[in-house]
């Protein structure tokens, strides 16, 4: 007679950071997204929420450090104060409103 393993799926909170310079993965395990009592759901949902608040730390930081290592490149001579500060936004479009 076989016998029976149950193979308990595994559910992973992920969260990617991508930029020119590197990326970085944060990952974190959870139990078992099958549950079927409300315990179990309350389970699953407090551990999620748990680990959710955990990320955000673990990613918070992460860009905290990214950004004290930007902060201590020296600037380029030369740069104009409207270039450096368009560096500072990470490449990111920033629209400005006319008045």
């Amino acid at each position: 007679m076989a016998s029976q393993h149950s193979i308990t799926p595994i559910t992973l909170l992920r969260a990617e950071y991508q930029a020119p310079k590197g990326s970085k993965t944060f990952t974190h395990t959870l139990p078992s997204a099958r549950v079927t009592s409300t315990t179990e759901k309350s389970a699953y949902l407090s551990a999620l929420r748990r680990l959710v608040v955990q990320m955000q730390e673990d990613i918070n930081t992460f860009l905290t450090a990214k950004m004290e290592e930007d902060k201590a490149v020296t600037p380029i001579p030369g740069m104009k104060a409207d270039e450096k500060k368009a560096e500072e936004n990470y490449g990111e479009e920033v629209v400005e409103e006319d008045d």
